[in-house]
């Protein structure tokens, strides 16, 4: 069968699909063409925003309505968390996180059977026990692999809906993760990103309780030529120990992407976040002695239930302190099922959308900062595009470097950054 695969949300659901597509292409399916009408339609849906399950539903309708005739299945965290909505929108099959195996096997029985047969198979994500295994890689032509270490969340913060749509905390065994490790830095990656819902608490449910230190050394161990990028952490996985035992793989990238969520202590405690402010300050401490120049980059909620001006104004004192390389910045959305939705002092739509625009100016002001301070420096860069002879990648810091050249794709050369252009820096090869 001819099929299209279409991924919002994360890098998990992004992993999720290419080893969807790795499944159906050893299977004999073929991913469409240019013009082609598909016999298949996957989208691989996210719930973390109500934009997000907006987006989910707008997908299944428009790529249904552009493939007539085929089926339709949808999985992801927003039909796990609405599936009735979502066959609502088109879909015939409708899974949620987990069974990517057997949500395979039911498109394939539903295209042969020449028929629309509607399948719905939505379990509780808190009775999983085991970890799905599936195939690590990329996205057909990336250049940067993935591999899954983690699923499920059990920290229940009070804005979040997605330890609903992915259940208790599971994690890769180290040993299976270093044999994945093994077989994609064989197939010529350059890098690989450590991703999963929470991959701070790695480890919990196995035997022996390995740490998402121990399971990043011996993947490092494994991954040949291939970099290691690790995923969004949680900050209080950060330690003195952590960093050393980081560096001293020598393979690690210099940038990390915190879960911070709000800059003011009060609004940390009504998350229910797990550190304050204070505490998060040391962690960026912690990782710059170790990784000198390192990006850090965070996520940030912005008109959470309850905030105020004044804790606005703490909060965008303490990203400056902070100097993040870069920032994710999300307008408080209220997702039904979660404590905050209930909680007084819901801000309007017009102060969030304020408030996000004082902190995203902000946040260019500390990505100009950081991309000045790259100036006159050599990074090493994975070369990912080419277009009118210039070839474009990321540094170890992620930022985006551009250089003149071609052919360069899947190098990881060295590169003085002789400039700033926009949010990029321009550089030229040195080795």
């Amino acid at each position: 069968m001819k099929y299209i695969i279409s991924t919002l949300g994360c890098k998990v659901n992004q992993y999720e699909t290419q080893a969807m597509d790795l499944i159906l292409r050893t299977r004999g399916h073929i991913p469409v063409g240019p013009g082609e009408q598909a016999d298949a339609v996957i989208v691989n849906t996210c719930a973390v925003t109500a934009e997000s399950g907006r987006k989910s539903r707008q997908m299944i309708r428009r790529l249904g309505e552009e493939n007539p005739g085929a089926v339709v299945g949808v999985c992801g965290c927003y039909s796990q968390l609405s599936p009735e909505e979502a066959g609502q929108s088109g879909a015939n099959i409708v899974f949620g996180t987990g069974d990517h195996q057997g949500f395979v096997a039911a498109l394939e029985r539903a295209v042969l059977s020449g028929e629309r047969p509607e399948e719905t198979a939505i379990d509780n994500p808190f009775r999983r026990l085991a970890y799905e295994e599936l195939p690590a890689g990329a996205v057909s032509g990336r250049t940067r692999a993935l591999l899954k270490i983690q699923d499920g969340c059990v920290n229940f913060c009070t804005y979040c809906i997605i330890p609903y749509t992915r259940g208790r905390l599971r994690s890769l065994p180290v040993e299976a993760a270093a044999k994945e490790t093994a077989r994609i830095a064989e197939e010529g990656y350059r890098e690989l990103v450590l991703t999963g819902i929470e991959i701070a608490s790695y480890g919990a449910d196995l035997p022996g309780k390995p740490t998402l230190a121990d399971v990043t050394a011996e993947i490092a161990r494994q991954s040949g030529e291939m970099r290691l990028r690790l995923g969004s952490l949680e900050p209080t996985v950060i330690t003195q120990e952590f960093c050393d035992r980081l560096a001293g793989t020598g393979k690690l990238c210099r940038h990390f992407h915190l879960s911070l969520q709000s800059g003011c202590d009060r609004t940390l405690k009504a998350m229910n976040r797990k550190y304050d402010t204070a505490g998060f300050l040391e962690k960026t401490r912690l990782l710059r002695k170790a990784f000198p120049g390192c990006g850090i980059t965070c996520d940030l909620i912005v008109g959470f239930p309850g905030e105020t001006e004044d804790d606005f104004a703490d909060t965008l004192d303490f990203i400056r302190e902070c100097a993040f390389s870069d920032m994710h910045i999300f307008p408080y959305s209220r997702r039904p099922g979660t404590p905050a939705d209930k909680m007084p002092g819901q801000c309007t739509r017009a102060v969030k959308a304020q408030r996000a625009a004082l902190a995203q100016q902000v946040c260019g002001e500390m990505h100009q900062a950081f991309l000045q301070s790259c100036v006159g420096q050599t990074l090493p860069v994975l070369f990912e595009t080419e277009e009118n002879g210039f070839c474009t990648g990321h540094s170890d810091t992620y930022v985006l470097v551009r250089v003149p050249g071609t052919q360069l794709r899947n190098q990881i050369l060295q590169v003085k950054i002789t400039g700033i252009d926009s949010d990029e820096l321009k550089g030229e090869i040195v080795s």
